[in-house]
């Protein structure tokens, strides 16, 4: 579920690299693709491995937050992982691995705490419950499907994700930190993290979760990214964006996620065995605005 998405595609481009089939569950039927409709109808193909990371893009500044987004928020991420949960536990010839992607929303914003993916959390706020329900929908007792949770941080590559968004100030000269700048900024190159999912899947022990951050996230601030995104495009950095600014145009509720922080540590991850391509923000940065 999610394949044709920013980190859908990039998943789906080195799945195939390294010589696996891989079929997209979508809204309709096609080639390498089958529907959600007929998969609820037929159950699930033959396959070794499922992986879901659809979910409606949170901070879409185009959708107004009110209940109607909340629900599709939600039953993006929840209904899709109870499908494929469902599918799983259903199949005659279960898949060997079931990857979810997530997000470190499930860890409570602070400037100082780190966590790791043994911390608690994901009961304080809409995000973090978000994270809890979309977990437990993807849970198959009993099942013999190796279960991986991803927890992603902000997600940085080209052509999509958070700095498609962020470009244009930022050439112009225009950008700058969110609010103080001093909030912690989770961060992890998209290559990274298609390669932690496929890490998963080709792992025959992996299970638990992992999070899915780089390893010199939790020493990156909002400013410093602003800083070294500027720096990457030759550009000055000296416009903060207020606070009251970013409540006006997400609403207080998703503000939190870009005005307050996690410093998240990819503790199990760098355990699994898993290489980092892009563990530093410059290097990251770089190979982007290339």
């Amino acid at each position: 579920g999610g394949g044709t998405g920013f980190v859908g595609r990039a998943l789906t481009q080195l799945l195939r690299s390294r010589g696996h089939e891989v079929t997209h569950v979508s809204r309709q039927e096609g080639k390498d693709r089958i529907s959600w409709e007929e998969l609820s109808h037929s159950g699930l193909p033959l396959c070794d491995a499922v992986v879901n990371l659809a979910g409606e893009n949170v901070l879409n500044p185009f959708r107004r937050w009110g209940d109607a987004f909340c629900r599709e928020v939600i039953s993006s991420r929840v209904e899709t992982t109870r499908t494929l949960a469902k599918a799983i536990a259903d199949a005659e010839q279960p898949p060997r691995a079931w990857v979810l992607i997530t997000g470190v929303g499930y860890y409570r914003p602070s400037p100082t705490a780190e966590y790791t993916e043994d911390s608690p959390g994901g009961d304080f706020d809409f995000f973090s419950r978000l994270v809890s329900s979309w977990e437990a929908a993807a849970l198959i007792p009993g099942s013999p499907a190796r279960g991986v949770v991803v927890r992603s941080g902000v997600v940085l590559g080209r052509g999509g994700g958070a700095v498609s968004q962020m470009l244009w100030p930022f050439r112009l000269g225009l950008g700058g930190p969110l609010g103080s700048g001093l909030q912690p900024f989770p961060w992890i190159h998209i290559r990274d993290l298609a390669g932690i999912v496929c890490h998963a899947l080709e792992s025959e022990c992996l299970q638990g979760v992992l999070n899915g951050v780089s390893p010199s996230s939790p020493d990156t601030s909002n400013g410093t990214f602003a800083q070294e995104l500027a720096a990457a495009l030759g550009r000055p950095a000296l416009l903060p964006v207020p606070a009251w600014a970013v409540r006006a145009v997400f609403g207080a509720e998703r503000a939190v996620m870009l005005l307050e922080g996690q410093r998240v540590v990819p503790k199990h991850t760098l355990e699994s065995g898993y290489h980092f391509i892009f563990p530093d923000l410059s290097g990251a940065l770089k190979d982007i605005v290339a």
